[in-house]
């Protein structure tokens, strides 16, 4: 049909990233057409910055992808985002694996990591394995993250056994925000901190092949990815970490109200979304839209 993309053999549309390949910011590692975990670890040795996005849809993720993202986050804060919701905790599997695999097929070359939703994973270590499979085949991600240390430990243990990579996520974790009363920081005291400390380092060892940190001190956070040597990427963490992770429809502006510290706004698409919608609201009750050229 006309107007339609070119496809892979497989009917996918190439992304965006494989139109414009030679337009694509240069980094200072040769990084291999599709981003792995070796490869954010090399980037940790090369000390070249990590940068991370979330994304819930196919649309978003071919613009994401095509930016030269390296890691994209399928987060289960696809709830709040697309959903409305006022926390994490109502995110199923079944709308995890949904969002996973609408953001895949928009993927060519960033690394997909989704996140496992609340109650899948914690207590029961082969349900955890259950689940965890049942997302990697049925959404075609590439590695998964989960909340949590030690109280989780031999979950990620059986998970890791089955050769799928996972990140992990201390601070300030969204699906235990009941426990903690809010959002506020985390390890400001200096026993949370030691524990938080000990917990990156176990998750390094047991074969995490990254770590998010969020909402948490920065000389903290600082101190954590020089003392393991998987990547720690941070959100509310500040600069001496790994690499950064965002909300991608925060830091475009599309969630308006929503300015904690942490975020940078790279753009006002809230504005812009409603002046558009405005704009073509009046040339329809005008009659000015659609024109001559634009009828058939």
């Amino acid at each position: 049909m006309k107007g339609l993309p070119p496809r892979h053999g497989d009917g996918r549309p190439f992304s965006l990233y494989n139109e414009n390949r030679k337009e694509m910011s240069t980094n200072t590692i040769d990084k291999p057409k599709k981003v792995t975990t070796a490869t954010l670890r090399k980037m940790k040795a090369a000390r070249e910055k990590i940068a991370m996005l979330t994304a819930y849809d196919y649309s978003m993720a071919r613009l994401v992808d095509a930016s030269g993202m390296d890691v994209i986050l399928v987060g289960d804060s696809a709830t709040n985002v697309m959903a409305g919701n006022i926390t994490t905790l109502p995110m199923t599997l079944e709308e995890m694996i949904y969002h996973a695999r609408c953001v895949v097929r928009g993927t060519d070359r960033a690394l997909v990591v989704a996140d496992m939703p609340f109650g899948y994973y914690q207590g029961d270590s082969n349900a955890a394995l259950h689940n965890a499979v049942r997302l990697m085949k049925e959404s075609g991600c590439e590695a998964l993250k989960l909340e949590g240390g030690a109280e989780i430990r031999e979950s990620i243990e059986k998970i890791l056994s089955a050769g799928i990579p996972v990140m992990g996520h201390l601070g300030l974790t969204p699906q235990s925000v009941n426990k903690f009363g809010g959002y506020g920081i985390r390890a400001k005291e200096d026993s949370e901190a030691e524990r938080l400390l000990a917990d990156a380092k176990m998750l390094e060892e047991i074969g995490c092949f990254a770590l998010v940190l969020e909402k948490i001190p920065s000389d903290l956070a600082r101190k954590v990815a020089e003392s393991i040597s998987i990547p720690v990427i941070g959100i509310g963490a500040g600069s001496g970490v790994d690499g950064q992770v965002l909300v991608v429809n925060d830091m475009l502006g599309m969630n308006k109200g929503f300015k904690p510290k942490f975020l940078r706004l790279y753009a006002d698409l809230g504005t812009s979304i409603n002046d558009a919608l405005t704009t073509y609201i009046s040339d329809v009750k005008a009659v000015s839209f659609p024109s001559p050229e634009e009828s058939y």
